[in-house]
């Protein structure tokens, strides 16, 4: 399948986040998924189809039912991503903590 999408459209919207945290505690079909949303199934159709071309989840058929089944591969780049504001973050919070060390320093030899 091509991507249409990217990972990051994917999880921008909130519902379609939640339809992955659903999906990730176990398969469901979409008529299960719709049931927990305030939209129309159609709606939800369209944010599963987006969340299937991005290859966060895949459709299982069991019969006549189609189940909808958590791929968290893709999550990685999202992963790999934030890593580069993790390290920043991280070092930011080390200088805080290092300026925090000197001024108790300071104060403990009445600076």
């Amino acid at each position: 399948m091509i991507q249409r999408r990217d990972v990051f459209q994917a999880i921008a919207d909130p519902t379609r986040r939640q339809i992955i945290s659903m999906v990730a505690e176990q398969p469901l079909n979409v008529n299960a998924i719709a049931d927990s949303f305030d939209v129309s199934r159609q709606a939800i159709s369209l944010h599963i189809k987006i969340l299937v071309e991005c290859e966060l989840l895949k459709i299982k058929k069991q019969g006549r039912e189609r189940y909808c089944e958590v791929q968290l591969d893709q999550l990685r780049e999202v992963d790999k991503w934030l890593a580069q504001y993790r390290k920043l973050f991280e070092k930011k919070l080390d200088n805080l903590e290092n300026y925090l060390e000197k001024l108790k320093q300071e104060r403990q030899h009445g600076k």
